[in-house]
């Protein structure tokens, strides 16, 4: 207990510091909100005027108190570009992103992990799996999201080009499976690389000598002794992977022409719109903390020898 609660509060106090950062870098990023509001005809004194009224005058330590303190209580602030509350802008975006995101993450799980155990049914596999997995890696989600796009959309016509579907859950899978697949396709191949080598060590290890030299069943023994143990590498990698999607996210959706938080985001940095990048960016970390904190608890579960040296 005492282990699941000092990585909670690790993930709060990332939170803090991260929030903190990013307002104070927004602050001091070229530009005005002020005065991309105002629009270039406004005269110096309606500007200032305008920064009054936003509370832009203040110092950022306050305005940062201030925001920290609304946005405790639900309040993100209010669009610049689109004059209405941040929340309300951004909620019917997030379950695109997120509903993205879930599909590309199950993507991973199934056909990483899967192309990572192959070697370990036919070992012959071993240099198409390391071949195969080297080419996903080096392909950036944009330029798979183009080849995409192309053969399966433009080519084959198998399915939409751009955009999302506001019908059933199938109808919405159709049209986001070459935004997932693009997504997902570098972090398969890099899940299937560390299973394959993470699997590949723990097979040599003395005590798999010892457990076949028992008589004891390759397949229990594949299960209780190489897989449990090669399973803390693939479990770490596995939460990055879906912390990384959240973000990876704004690169697909702008390709696909996909209206989720991440082509908001873009948007919103184009048009100054700072309360909507603020809160948008602390999505993305909050998903990165909410990953990797259940990462960090899923690994002591599984191996008691992590409590000890987190304790220490």
């Amino acid at each position: 207990m005492k282990e699941a609660l000092r990585v909670v509060g690790r993930g709060l106090i990332t939170l803090l510091v991260a929030s903190f950062v990013i307002y104070l870098a927004l602050s001091l990023a070229p530009g005005d909100p002020a005065t991309a509001l105002a629009g270039n005809r406004a005269t110096p004194e309606q500007v200032e005027t305008l920064r009054q009224e936003l509370g832009l005058d203040r110092p950022v330590v306050v305005r940062y108190a201030a925001w920290l303190a609304a946005s405790l209580h639900g309040d993100l602030g209010r669009s610049l570009q689109f004059r209405q509350d941040t929340a309300s802008l951004i909620e019917p975006r997030l379950g695109v992103t997120f509903l993205l995101v879930g599909y590309a993450f199950l993507l991973i799980l199934v056909f990483g992990i899967g192309l990572g155990l192959l070697p370990s049914v036919r070992s012959w596999l071993s240099w198409p799996v390391v071949v195969v997995t080297a080419l996903g890696i080096s392909i950036p989600a944009f330029v798979a999201a183009m080849i995409l796009i192309q053969v399966f959309a433009l080519n084959l016509g198998w399915f939409p080009v751009l955009g999302t579907s506001n019908g059933d859950l199938r109808d919405q899978l159709w049209h986001l499976t070459l935004p997932a697949i693009a997504l997902a396709i570098s972090w398969v191949a890099y899940v299937g690389q560390i299973t394959r080598a993470s699997v590949r060590e723990q097979a040599g290890k003395e005590h798999v000598d010892t457990a076949r030299g028992r008589g004891l069943a390759p397949r229990a023994i594949f299960s209780k002794h190489v897989l449990r143990n090669a399973a803390i590498p693939i479990i770490t990698i596995s939460g990055l992977a879906l912390a990384a999607l959240v973000a990876g996210s704004i690169v697909v959706e702008t390709a696909f022409g996909i209206g989720g938080i991440g082509s908001l985001l873009v948007t919103s940095v184009l048009a100054k719109d700072y309360d909507v990048v603020l809160a948008i960016s602390m999505i993305f970390v909050l998903a990165f903390v909410v990953a990797t904190t259940v990462a960090d608890l899923a690994l002591v579960a599984l191996d008691p020898r992590l409590r000890s040296k987190m304790s220490a």
